[in-house]
């Protein structure tokens, strides 16, 4: 006689890792929590932690795509950067040169 444990996941074998991670970043998770350290009843520090585990699909169903517009994790918002910086620029070059008059060459 064999005494064996019974599985959490049922008789048919255990969920690998990849289902729970199918189904977590389907549905998404949702962690948060404060930490606060006081000192005699006076709140020293008070940190708030919100942590959210989603796929990009999933997230974007929430309204989440801020890493669309962050130039370190996006190569459109970098060159769309650029473009504004190199505009920028344009404009002052062409202020500049407006402001002064020509030089004429001296020969």
């Amino acid at each position: 006689m064999s005494s064996q444990v019974p599985s959490p996941y049922g008789s048919n074998g255990g969920a690998n890792l990849a289902d729970i991670l199918e189904r977590v970043l389907d549905k998404g998770v949702v962690i948060a929590g404060d930490i606060r350290i006081n000192l005699l009843d006076i709140e020293l520090l008070t940190i708030k932690l919100r942590l959210i585990v989603a796929s990009v699909e999933r997230a974007e169903e929430m309204g989440i795509d801020w890493w669309r517009d962050d130039p370190s994790l996006s190569s459109g918002a970098r060159r769309r950067e650029l473009a504004q910086e190199n505009e920028r620029l344009r404009e002052r070059i062409a202020a500049l040169e407006g402001d002064q008059e020509p030089r004429e060459e001296i020969t």
